[in-house]
C-alpha cells in the first residue's frame, strides 16, 4: 500500500507543478477558443492541461518501475507498457484537436486505433463471467469487439462530461477510488497477481486528477481539454479491461459452502461486470441521453448542446460549485455503493444506506427550488434574497430614494443569485467543455 501512495504523490505533484508552466504554454501557443454561447467562462481560458496530466501518468508509470514490490508488474505483465503505448496516442489526437479542432469522426477513429494498439500488446479481454452461466472464454475477435467498444464508450463518457470547473477530474477521481479500492481487495485479499496492474492504473489516474484539480477548479485558470479528458477516459478504461478480462474468477476458490454462500461469494466475481458501469454511470448516462437528444431532433450526435445534466442542474438554480458538487455526491454514492455491496452483499444495511442517501441526493436537487424566506420581524436583520418581494422591493426603493445605499446586494450574495445570469454569445470556436452561464471572476 505504501508504494501505492507513493507512485499517487508522485503523480500528483509533477501533474501539479507541471499545469502552471503548461497554461502558460497554452497561451503563447494560441489554444485559447473563444466563448460559445454554451460555456460558462467569461473570458478565453487556455486548454491543453492534459500535456501535464500525460506527464504525471508517465512519471508514475516511472517511480513504479523503480520499487521492489510495483516493479514485479512491469516484469510480469506487458499491461503497463500496452496502457502508455495506448495513452501517448490518444494525448497526440488530443493536443492537436486542443489546438485545431480536429473531426469528430477523425478523433472517434483515433480512439479506436488506441485501444487496438492496446489490444495487440496484451491489454485485453479475455473471458467474462456470466451470471448462471459461468466464465465465458471469448475469441480473439469477440475479445478485440469489446475492448474497443469499452474504451471508446468511457473516453466519450467521460468527454461528454467534462463542461463545468473541475467536474470531470473530480468524478474520476471519485471513480478511481472506488475501483482501487476493489482492485487491491481482489488482489489483497485473494492473492491475485492480475489485478495489481489495475491496482496501480487506479492509483496513477487518482494522482493525475488531484494533481491537476487545483488549477481547474471553479473558477478555472486552464481546462483539461481533450488531451486530458480522452487520456483519463482510456485510463480509467484500461483498469476495468484489466480486472474484467485478465483476472480468472475460478482462482478465487468461491464454489464452497452451501449453495446460498455460493451465491453471495460470486458477487465480487460479478461485480466487474457492473463495476466498469458504475464508476461512469453518470457520464455514460450523459453520453445516451445526448445521442438520444439530438437524434431525435435530427442533429448529429456530435452536435454541441446545452442538454447536458450539469446544464440541467445549472437551469433548476444550482450555482456552479454547487452543480459540481452535486454530480460528486451521485457519482461516489454508485461507485461506492457497488463497492460495499461486493464486500457484503448479505448485508440489508447497504441497501439502506444507498436509498437513504439517494433520498438526501433528491433533496439536495430540489433544494434551488425552495427559497426560504424570513418572518416579516426579522426582514431588516437578513440578506435581501430571503425577504418577501413586496418589502424587498420597498425596501430598494426607499434605498434609491436615499441614494441608493440599499440597492446593491453585497458580493456574496449576488453571487448565488442565479436570475441575472445571461448566456454569453461571443465567438462559435472552441474544443470541448460545456456549460453554462454565470458571473465570473476576472482573477487568475
Amino acid at each position: 500500500m505504501r508504494e501505492y501512495l507513493l507512485t499517487l504523490c508522485v503523480t500528483a505533484a509533477v501533474t501539479y507543478l507541471l499545469t502552471g508552466p503548461v497554461r502558460k504554454f497554452a497561451i503563447v501557443a494560441g489554444a485559447m477558443p473563444e466563448i460559445r454561447a454554451r460555456d460558462v467562462h467569461r473570458e478565453p481560458t487556455p486548454r491543453l492541461g492534459g500535456i501535464a496530466m500525460f506527464f504525471g501518468l508517465c512519471a508514475g508509470l516511472l517511480v513504479a518501475d523503480h520499487l521492489t514490490n510495483l516493479s514485479e508488474v512491469f516484469e510480469k505483465s506487458n499491461e503497463p507498457r500496452a496502457l502508455l503505448s495506448g495513452a501517448a496516442l490518444i494525448w497526440l489526437i488530443g493536443v492537436l484537436d486542443d489546438k485545431f479542432e480536429i473531426d469528430a469522426l477523425i478523433k472517434l477513429g483515433g480512439q479506436m486505433i488506441a485501444a487496438g494498439v492496446m489490444v495487440v500488446q496484451g491489454l485485453t479481454i479475455l473471458w467474462i463471467p456470466l451470471p448462471g452461466v459461468g466464465t465465458v472464454a471469448l475469441t480473439q475477435w469477440q475479445g478485440t469487439l469489446l475492448t474497443v467498444a469499452l474504451v471508446v464508450i468511457t473516453i466519450n463518457a467521460v468527454n461528454f462530461v467534462d463542461g463545468l470547473d473541475g467536474l470531470a477530474a473530480g468524478m474520476v477521481c471519485i471513480a478511481a477510488a472506488a475501483f482501487f479500492m476493489y482492485a487491491y481487495r481482489i488482489w489483497y485479499s485473494y492473492g491475485i497477481e492480475a489485478a495489481a496492474p489495475a491496482s496501480l492504473f487506479a492509483a496513477i489516474l487518482m494522482g493525475m486528477c488531484l494533481g491537476f484539480l487545483p488549477h481547474n477548479m471553479h473558477p478555472a485558470r486552464i481546462f483539461m481539454g481533450d488531451s486530458g479528458s480522452m487520456l483519463i477516459g482510456l485510463v480509467l478504461a484500461a483498469g476495468a479491461i484489466s480486472v474484467t478480462g485478465q483476472v480468472d474468477p475460478d482462482l478465487m476458490n468461491l464454489f464452497s459452502g452451501s449453495e446460498r454462500n455460493s451465491v453471495h461469494q460470486m458477487v465480487p466475481v460479478y461485480i466487474p461486470l457492473v463495476m466498469p458501469l458504475t464508476i461512469i454511470a453518470i457520464p455514460a448516462a450523459d453520453l445516451i441521453l445526448a445521442i438520444v437528444r439530438r437524434t431525435w431532433k435530427g442533429q448529429s450526435p456530435f452536435a454541441a448542446d446545452r442538454g447536458h445534466l450539469h446544464h440541467r442542474l445549472l437551469e433548476i438554480g444550482h450555482s456552479h460549485s454547487r452543480a459540481v458538487l452535486i454530480m460528486y455526491f451521485f457519482s461516489a454514492l454508485i461507485a461506492f455503493g457497488a463497492l460495499a455491496y461486493s464486500v457484503n452483499a448479505a448485508s440489508m444495511w447497504i441497501v439502506l444506506g444507498v436509498v437513504f442517501l439517494s433520498a438526501i441526493g433528491l433533496v439536495l436537487l430540489l433544494m434551488p427550488r425552495f427559497t426560504p424566506r424570513a418572518p416579516r420581524w426579522s426582514e431588516r436583520f437578513v440578506p435581501p434574497r430571503y425577504r418577501r418581494r413586496k418589502a424587498a422591493a420597498a425596501e430598494a426603493g426607499d434605498g434609491d430614494a436615499d441614494g441608493g445605499a440599499d440597492a446593491e446586494e453585497p458580493a456574496g450574495d449576488a453571487e448565488d443569485e442565479d436570475d441575472d445570469r445571461v448566456p454569453v454569445t461571443v465567438g462559435v470556436s472552441g474544443v470541448n467543455g460545456a456549460t453554462a452561464v454565470g458571473h465570473r471572476s476576472r482573477a487568475r
